[in-house]
């Protein structure tokens, strides 16, 4: 076996919808996985701009960055190369400026934009749920949502 190392970055795009803050999360060909928008960083990109093309590839909708929300890191192994990779995930919190969750790309089979509560607990990874519990602290701390994720 191979080992390997990665980096990555993703966003939690979030809108002001009629009921509240409302996330984009993106479910993953099989339909069984719902994530946060995220890939590899390109040699020569930053994490940052990284995070933008990866929403607007994944979600089909462009976002504008608000702040960083650290990272997550784990391991994953890659059966078709025989390697163990450890990774490396940036995430930034991005205001939605527009598009269409319909000109998502190939490797996701939809997007949905579900309520910040709600996209808490059906986020399919911890890490992503803890990065999701980062963007409302921040947005909360702002003035931007309440505790119940309502616009304020």
């Amino acid at each position: 076996m191979k080992y390997g190392r990665q980096v990555s970055a993703g966003g939690v795009l979030f809108r002001m919808g009629e009921s509240g803050c409302e996330v984009a999360v993106i479910r993953l060909k099989g339909g069984k996985v719902l994530a946060l928008p995220k890939g590899l960083v390109d040699e020569g990109e930053s994490p940052e701009e990284a995070a933008l093309r990866e929403v607007r590839e994944e979600t089909g909708m462009e976002g504008e960055m608000v702040a960083p929300l650290g990272y997550i890191r784990y391991y994953y192994y890659a059966k078709e190369e025989d390697t163990r990779y450890f990774k490396l995930v940036h995430f930034f919190l991005l205001r939605w400026r527009g598009g269409s969750e319909e000109d998502h790309d190939w490797e996701v089979e939809g997007v949905e934009w579900l309520p910040l509560e709600e996209a808490l607990t059906a986020l399919s990874y911890k890490g992503e749920r803890e990065v999701l519990e980062r963007a409302w602290e921040y947005m909360e701390r702002e003035g931007l949502v309440d505790r119940r994720g309502r616009a304020v």
